[in-house]
C-alpha cells in the first residue's frame, strides 16, 4: 500500500510539473459567451501544432502514470472516500433557495420586458447568460448541484396538480434521446438566436419554456425534472463531478468519485453525456476565424444560412457519438473480453462529463468573472439606466484556461482507470480496456485547446 501511494504522488508530481510548464507556454486565452461578452478575446503567443501536442501528450501521459495504481483495494478506497460535514439546517436553506429561485424567475421575466434595452444593463440578460448558465452551472461541478432546489419550475410544479404518468409509456420516443434532443436544440436556439443582445426576446424564450416545464410537470409529475427535462439532467450531471453531495446530508469525497457510479441506465443518456460535451464545444468553436472562413464560404456557394449551424451542430455530434462508441469498442476488443460492448460504452461515459465540466469553467469563469460587477449593479437597481461596470482581468488569467482543460481531462483518465479496474479482474485488462478511450480523450482535448486559443470573432449569419 505504501509503495502504491508514492507511486501515485510521484505520478501526480510529474503531472502537475508538465502542466505548469505547459500553461507557461500559453498567452491570453479566454473564451466567448455571446456578445456581451466579446470584450474577452482569445490569443495565442507560441505555433499552435507545439501548443495542441503538449496538451494531447500531457492526457496521454497521464494515462500512463494512472496505470501505476494498480493496487486495486487503494484505487476502490479512493472513489470510495466519503466525508460527512457539519450540515447547517438543511430545511431552512431549502425554503431559502427555493424563494430565491422564484425571485430569479420573476426577475428574468419582468426586467426583460421593463428593464433597459442595453444587454449589459439589463438584468435577465446577466442573470440568464452571467449567473446561470456560467455561474451557476459552473457551481454545479464545483461545490454540487443545488439546481433542484433553486428550478423555480420544480417549486411552482410542486403547488400543482398532476396526472403523474409515466414517460417512457405515454411519449412516442425514447426519453433520453428526446432530452438529447431538447440539449442540442438550446444549444441552437443559444447560438442562432440574438438571446444575449434582445432581452424582451429572452423574456419570451423563459416564459415559453415555463409552459413547457410546467405542462410536463402536470403530466408527469416530479419524473418531468428526473428522465425528461434536459436543464435538470444537464445540472445533475455536471453534480456527479463535484467534491460535495447532498443525497443525505452535506458529504465530501474525492471529484469525480461520482463518475465511476453506474450512473446511465441507455444509450441515450450516453448521447446525452456526448452532447452536453459538444454543445460547450460547438458554441466555441462557431466563435473562431476559421469558422467564420468556412461559414461564409459554404454560404457564398448557395448553401442557406438558416441551415448551416443546425446541420454542423448534428454532424459535429454524430462525430463526437460515432467516435465515442468506435474508440471504446476498440477498447473493449483489445480488452480480449466477452463482456458486453453496451456495458462498456455505458459505464466509460461519465468520464466524459469532466471534460465537459474542465472546457465549461474555461469557456465561462473569465466570462462570469468579468460580468460579475454589472450583475451585481443590476440586481441592485434593475430598471436604472446608467453607466456600466465589468471587471477587467489581467493578461496571465487566459493562461488559466488551459490549466482547465487539461484538468478536465486528467480527471476524466483517473475515473476512466477506477472503472476499468472496476469492470476487470485483471490488470492487464483493465488497461487495455481504455486505450481506445484515451484516444479519443485526446482528441478532445485537442479540439478544445485549439477553439480556447483562437480569437474570438462574432458568429456570422446569426443573430
Amino acid at each position: 500500500m505504501a509503495d502504491a501511494t508514492r507511486r501515485v504522488a510521484r505520478a501526480v508530481a510529474a503531472l502537475l510539473a508538465v502542466t505548469l510548464a505547459a500553461s507557461a507556454l500559453v498567452g491570453r486565452a479566454l473564451a466567448h459567451g455571446g456578445s456581451i461578452g466579446q470584450s474577452a478575446g482569445r490569443s495565442l503567443d507560441v505555433p499552435t501544432w507545439l501548443f495542441l501536442s503538449t496538451g494531447g501528450a500531457v492526457v496521454g501521459a497521464s494515462f500512463l502514470l494512472s496505470t501505476f495504481a494498480t493496487d486495486r483495494a487503494f484505487v476502490s478506497r479512493i472513489h470510495a472516500y466519503r466525508r460527512a460535514l457539519a450540515a447547517p439546517r438543511l430545511d431552512l436553506l431549502a425554503t431559502a433557495g427555493r424563494a430565491i429561485g422564484l425571485l430569479g424567475l420573476s426577475t428574468v421575466v419582468a426586467v426583460g420586458y421593463l428593464g433597459p434595452s442595453e444587454p449589459l444593463q439589463n438584468g435577465a440578460i446577466l442573470v440568464v447568460w452571467g449567473g446561470w448558465w456560467a455561474g451557476l452551472a459552473m457551481s454545479a461541478y464545483l461545490f454540487g448541484n443545488a439546481w433542484p432546489v433553486l428550478d423555480p419550475w420544480r417549486t411552482l410544479a410542486s403547488a400543482l396538480p398532476t396526472r403523474d404518468r409515466d414517460p417512457t409509456a405515454v411519449l412516442p420516443v425514447s426519453v433520453p434521446w428526446l432530452s438529447t434532443v431538447g440539449l442540442l436544440g438550446l444549444f441552437w436556439i443559444e447560438i442562432v438566436s440574438p438571446l444575449a443582445d434582445a432581452p424582451r426576446l429572452l423574456a419570451t424564450v423563459v416564459v415559453a419554456y415555463s409552459v413547457v416545464a410546467l405542462s410536463g410537470a402536470f403530466l408527469f409529475g416530479d419524473r418531468y425534472f428526473e428522465e425528461v427535462d434536459p436543464i435538470a439532467r444537464v445540472f445533475r450531471l455536471y453534480g456527479a463531478v463535484a467534491p460535495l453531495t447532498y443525497d443525505d446530508g452535506i458529504q465530501l469525497r474525492i471529484p469525480g468519485s461520482g463518475l465511476e457510479a453506474d450512473i446511465l441506465d441507455s444509450r441515450g443518456e450516453v448521447a446525452f453525456v456526448v452532447a452536453l460535451l459538444w454543445g460547450t464545444t460547438y458554441d466555441g468553436l462557431v466563435a473562431t476565424p476559421p469558422w467564420a472562413t468556412f461559414a461564409r464560404a459554404v454560404v457564398g456557394v448557395g448553401v442557406p444560412a438558416t441551415l448551416l449551424y443546425p446541420v454542423a451542430l448534428v454532424v459535429g455530434f454524430l462525430t463526437f457519438y460515432g467516435g465515442y462508441l468506435l474508440c471504446v469498442r476498440y477498447g473493449a476488443r483489445f480488452a480480449d473480453t466477452r463482456r458486453d460492448d453496451a456495458e462498456f460504452v455505458r459505464r466509460f461515459a461519465p468520464s466524459l462529463l469532466a471534460i465537459a465540466a474542465g472546457y465549461h469553467v474555461a469557456h465561462y469563469l473569465g466570462f462570469f468573472l468579468t460580468l460579475a460587477p454589472a450583475l451585481v449593479g443590476a440586481l441592485a437597481a434593475p430598471f436604472a439606466h446608467g453607466s456600466v461596470s465589468t471587471l477587467v482581468l489581467p493578461g496571465w488569467f487566459g493562461g488559466l484556461s488551459l490549466v482547465f482543460v487539461l484538468a478536465g481531462h486528467l480527471l476524466a483518465v483517473w475515473v476512466a482507470h477506477g472503472v476499468g479496474y472496476e469492470l476487470f479482474p485483471s490488470r492487464l485488462q483493465a488497461v487495455r480496456s481504455q486505450y481506445g478511450l484515451t484516444a479519443i480523450m485526446i482528441l478532445y482535448t485537442m479540439t478544445s485547446l485549439w477553439i480556447v486559443s483562437r480569437p474570438y470573432v462574432a458568429p456570422p449569419f446569426v443573430g
